[in-house]
């Protein structure tokens, strides 16, 4: 079984010195998440929002129940890209971790998600397990009133369910049925659910397998500004376990996001092009 995937970033990132204490690691190992403060300037947060403000739906605003995130703002807004490859936010993961911390995806968001629950293990994983990770940034103060997120503590302990754990076949089309399952698994388990309401500038670091989701958002005059980054860590191999089967992981090469703002994107549509040629002449791809 083998992979080709962009496993070491060619970029140098840059962080703090190690932020996090004895017992903010410990709470981490038991509870699967922690929270703490970036220490982001006032202005840097606002020319963030008023730049992906214009990325969002022209509609969103007549419909505030409407889903409404842009995925990979990075690429065009640096401030998205500046607060995914934050220093005392890497340094943080590489304690948490023992791996350098590599930031792949950007979602942003002007609402709460109202996301059901669920593990990011079916979204993505590695080779070796369990070096994933995300980092929720509150872009505002977020209170019970204007959805913050959900997440279970101490249920990344639990084994990482898969596609095939509910009897699934893979694919996006069954995840309605694996978040059912996700939901039986909850009150089987009489787990019961924490919410992130942290202030502007705090992030929410958690757990690839921590169960998570959005809870409801109950005043829909407010917005709820937030930055969630995904992580992977060095020295894997990285898959989909959604598409995967356990004999034929889908594999994930990354795009690793630029350590700075001067940076080419590669060219997907060649690379997709050059991938058909090769299968088509009998070359195994990723």
């Amino acid at each position: 079984m083998k992979a080709s995937g962009n496993q070491r970033p060619t970029m140098t990132y840059k962080k703090s010195a190690p932020p996090l204490t004895e017992e903010q690691i410990a709470h981490f190992d038991t509870h699967g998440y922690l929270v703490i403060d970036l220490g982001l300037d006032e202005n840097f947060i606002a020319a963030l929002l008023t730049k992906v403000e214009s990325l969002y739906p022209d509609d969103r605003l007549q419909n505030p129940t409407a889903p409404a995130r842009v995925q990979d703002a990075w690429k065009t807004v640096d401030e998205v890209r500046q607060l995914a490859v934050l220093p005392i936010a890497l340094a943080a993961l590489e304690q948490l971790f023992g791996r350098a911390a590599l930031p792949f995806q950007t979602l942003n968001f002007p609402i709460g998600t109202r996301q059901l629950t669920h593990s990011d293990t079916i979204h993505f994983n590695s080779i070796p397990k369990g070096f994933m990770a995300g980092v929720w940034v509150a872009l505002e103060d977020i209170d019970a009133s204007n959805g913050p997120l959900q997440y279970y503590p101490g249920s990344h302990k639990l084994k990482e369910y898969t596609m095939q754990d509910f009897g699934l076949e893979p694919g996006y089309e069954n995840y309605r049925h694996y978040e059912t399952h996700i939901q039986a698994l909850i009150e089987a388990q009489a787990l019961t659910p924490e919410f992130g309401t942290i202030k502007q500038g705090q992030a929410l670091i958690w757990h690839a397998n921590l169960l998570h989701g959005g809870a409801a958002q109950t005043d829909l005059s407010r917005s709820r500004h937030s930055q969630v980054t995904h992580y992977y860590f060095e020295n894997c191999t990285y898959y989909t376990p959604m598409n995967s089967r356990s004999d034929k992981p889908h594999f994930r090469n990354p795009f690793w996001i630029p350590a700075t703002h001067d940076f080419d994107l590669p060219d997907v549509g060649r690379l997709a092009i050059l991938r058909r040629i090769a299968r088509s002449l009998g070359i195994k791809t990723a």
